[in-house]
């Protein structure tokens, strides 16, 4: 099974304000994802973290990512660069990439990016994004009125899907592309 999730930011406590994540502490906030990653994808599982995935030394981020079960591939975000030099904890990782692109089964793709991209490969024929970087804030906002716009000129559905951890349909949780999208 694969599973998407964005944004960790284990270790990050000034985003418990700025996305308003329902933690009292890091420690919370941290936990819970260890425990809802664990509770979720199995050893088999591949799990695609679009980027920002700790504000931790690269000690304790290996560490952190050796409680994580599954196969994981790193697409990169703008918090990751520093952690990504480390080549110990480079060997935590299948794959470490800028951006994916995935054929699916039925001949679409699913683009995966940290950044959200508008104009996406095959946007207007149906195939997918999923991003994170932009979180739950104004910028996601101007994201979804851009979705909108989009849909409304090509009338045609634009599927970009935030897999920031603290949307509430991600719930802190890796999710399947069936449980981002719906479908």
């Amino acid at each position: 099974m694969d599973y998407f999730i964005s944004d960790l930011h284990i270790g990050h406590k000034n985003v418990l304000s700025f996305d308003q994540r329902a933690f009292k502490t890091i420690e919370e906030h941290d936990s819970t994802l260890i425990e809802n990653w664990n509770n979720t994808v199995t050893t088999d599982d591949t799990v695609y973290l679009l980027g920002d995935i700790s504000w931790y030394s690269v000690n304790k981020t290996k560490e952190i990512m050796q409680q994580l079960p599954g196969k994981k591939v790193w697409v990169l975000g703008n918090h990751d660069f520093k952690l990504a030099k480390n080549q110990e904890l480079r060997k935590e990782f299948e794959e470490i990439t800028d951006y994916k692109d995935i054929k699916l089964p039925d001949g679409k793709h699913l683009i995966l990016c940290h950044y959200p991209i508008p104009c996406f490969k095959n946007h207007i024929r149906g195939s997918y994004h999923f991003y994170g970087h932009v979180h739950n804030s104004k910028e996601w906002e101007i994201m979804e009125r851009t979705r909108k716009m989009i849909v409304e000129e090509f009338g045609q559905p634009c599927n970009m899907f935030n897999v920031g951890c603290m949307m509430e349909y991600m719930n802190y949780t890796p999710r399947t592309f069936k449980e981002i999208v719906g479908d």
